[in-house]
Formats: C-alpha cells, structure tokens, sequence
C-alpha cells in the first residue's frame, strides 16, 4: 500500500487506512531518514487508537508507553542504542511479545532481533516536500 500524504490535515486519514488494513497486527517498524515524519505519522496512529494523553518521541527514554482502550501502545526509538545487547538488557521481548503495539523507530539497529512478521512503514521525503508512506507486510 502506497499513501501519499500532503499536508499535516491528510495524517488522520492515512493512520485510518494502515490501522484499518492491519487491524490484527501489533508490529510497526518504521523506516526513513532524520526528519521524514516517522514521530508525526506514529503519533497520528496513537490518536487512531485512542491516545489521549500526549505522544512525544522517546529519543531519550528509549521507550514510551501510551494507555489505550485494547492493552498499551509502546513507542520505541532504538537511535541512540550502540548495540544489539542494550535492547536485550532493556527487556525488549517482552514487549514485542506482549501482545500489544509496538511501533519502532531506527530499528536498523537492532536487526538480529526483529520479530520474523512485521508491517514495514518506509517514508520517503518527496521533493515537494510531500511524503510518500508505503506500508507492507513482512
């Protein structure tokens, strides 16, 4: 799937489009250069989900947790990781596995640990400054 989003107002209706294709799935990785809208777009696909409170990104923290009506939405930005053994001494299976979302920021960072099904979010930044989202699964 292929969305092309032009402006901020058109976030809404692509984060109704991916939750709705993939309402079974609970993986999101998120792929794109510095500054694509990676937080932007998940922060519209917490809203979808029914986040209420406010969603930042978790470039410090390493992990954000978010309440929703169905379980928990973990935010991950794996950016400032320097290897595989600090997402395995944070307890990362445990959310991957729990059954929850996760929505994964940088995961280049941790390929020997990824789960073997995800959905892929690439955003690409397109020279009119539009965004071209393309979601697969994996």
């Amino acid at each position: 799937m292929k969305i092309e989003v032009k402006d901020l107002s058109e976030l809404k209706e692509a984060a109704h489009q991916v939750i709705s294709t993939y309402p079974e799935e609970r993986i999101f990785l998120f792929y794109g250069n510095m500054g694509a809208g990676k937080t932007t777009f998940i922060n519209a696909l917490c809203i979808e989900l029914g986040v209420t409170e406010h969603t930042s990104s978790p470039t410090f923290s390493i992990v954000n947790e978010y309440s929703i009506p169905q379980g928990s939405i973990y935010h991950f930005d794996f950016y400032r990781l320097k290897n595989e053994m600090e997402a395995l001494d944070m307890g990362y299976e445990e959310y991957f596995y729990s059954g929850d979302y996760c929505f994964v920021e940088w995961s280049e960072k941790i390929p020997n640990l990824l789960p073997l099904n995800y959905i892929k979010v690439a955003i690409e930044v397109l020279e009119n400054q539009n965004r071209l989202i393309t979601i697969e699964k994996i």
